[in-house]
């Protein structure tokens, strides 16, 4: 089988989640500066093997788009083009900083971890992924 990839798409910092191979259990995995995904993507393509990536889609509380999803939108279309045999999903992503500040609290994170905003972003693309799994 192949793996599932979860994005949460930010300007400075991208969070990077990922599945095990039958597609069960979302962990995050990484943070990445934003302007070094490329080259991060094709590094783990050559090393996994994946089916699709599941991407935040940035929406505010009355379901209109953030300013970001006009980036996001870019880095999907040159995706689609870069790799067209991996198929592209959007989830909300509405509350996954709160839920990953949540969970990393009731987790037991001490407060110097929980202020690190890559770990935020890691678990918010854990919490995108796991919400498309669990649909």
């Amino acid at each position: 089988m192949s793996k599932l990839l979860g994005i949460d798409y930010g300007k400075k910092r991208t969070g990077i989640a990922e599945t095990d191979d039958l597609q069960i259990i979302a962990s995050g995995l990484t943070t990445v500066e934003t302007p070094r995904l490329w080259d991060f993507l094709q590094d783990y393509f050559s090393k996994n093997k994946v089916e699709k990536i599941v991407i935040g889609e940035s929406l505010d509380l009355q379901g209109l788009p953030n300013p970001i999803e006009q980036d996001i939108l870019k880095f999907i279309e040159k995706f689609k083009k870069k790799y067209p045999d991996i198929k592209v999903i959007r989830e909300d992503e509405r509350y996954t900083s709160k839920m990953a500040f949540d969970t990393m609290l009731k987790g037991g994170v001490k407060k110097k971890k929980r202020r690190n905003k890559a770990l935020i972003d890691q678990v918010s693309a854990a919490l995108i992924l796991q919400s498309y799994l669990y649909k």
